[in-house]
């Protein structure tokens, strides 16, 4: 009866670990919400104009993407830490180079998502060319796969933007069975938050759990023997 209460058994861990990813969802949430909004607006009011409100928006939430996997590797995953800190600890030091990279994959969604917008237009019209806005689609699919190991990338290494860019794109198509895995993964979500749009306040949390446990895999075989001893040794002195 005692170890039934006992706040260190597998079952007030996992209910702890389970409140972390709600709070860490609040807090990347918290700051997407302007992103969110810009986007719905956008979307609902069809003006065109209202999109390139999307950029500067996007800024503060790359910053929290970052910070989210971050912060989930870290705590959730190691039990390294402590969420608030871990999370805004990594959103400040992050900030700029995930502000740049943001700018860059917003707009490359615009420019495609403009696209796709105006060959559904043809589509819509009877013309044979608006079937190009599927293409279109699937490119947009294609930049946010390449942006989850972009920001996944940014939250574990050090490196340039160009060769963040560059790596995580890389990755992406040298690990089709991951990057296959990863948009499974996020489709369900997708579907699941449309269907249900109150489960976007833990949905994303468990999104980034899953794209961890993928990621980390990937990025171990670029990282040297060293490199994951070390860290291996973080881990394991922590728990002791």
């Amino acid at each position: 009866m005692g170890e039934l209460f006992n706040l260190d058994n597998k079952f007030f861990q996992g209910m702890n670990k389970m409140l972390d990813c709600v709070c860490l969802n609040l807090l990347w949430l918290l700051c997407c919400i302007p992103l969110i909004t810009a986007a719905y607006v956008a979307f609902v009011t069809k003006v065109v104009v209202f999109w390139l409100v999307c950029i500067p928006t996007a800024l503060p939430a790359g910053a929290a993407t970052t910070a989210l996997y971050y912060a989930i590797n870290k705590t959730i995953r190691h039990g390294r830490g402590y969420i608030w800190r871990e999370f805004w600890g990594s959103f400040r030091s992050n900030f700029k180079q995930a502000a740049v990279i943001s700018v860059i994959l917003t707009l490359v969604m615009l420019m495609l998502g403009l696209d796709a917008w105006v060959m559904h237009g043809f589509a819509e019209s009877g013309q044979k060319v608006g079937a190009l806005y599927i293409v279109f689609l699937i490119f947009i699919l294609l930049v946010i796969l390449w942006a989850n190991y972009v920001y996944a990338y940014l939250a574990r290494f050090s490196n340039g933007t160009k060769a963040i860019l560059k790596n995580g794109a890389l990755m992406a198509v040298a690990n089709l069975p991951m990057t296959g895995m990863l948009l499974v993964a996020f489709l369900v979500c997708a579907v699941l938050v449309a269907a249900v749009p109150v489960v976007i306040m833990v949905v994303p949390s468990c999104y980034m759990l899953i794209e961890n446990q993928i990621l980390e895999k990937v990025f171990k075989k670029y990282m040297t023997p060293e490199d994951i001893a070390a860290e291996e040794e973080r881990n394991q002195e922590f728990y002791n």
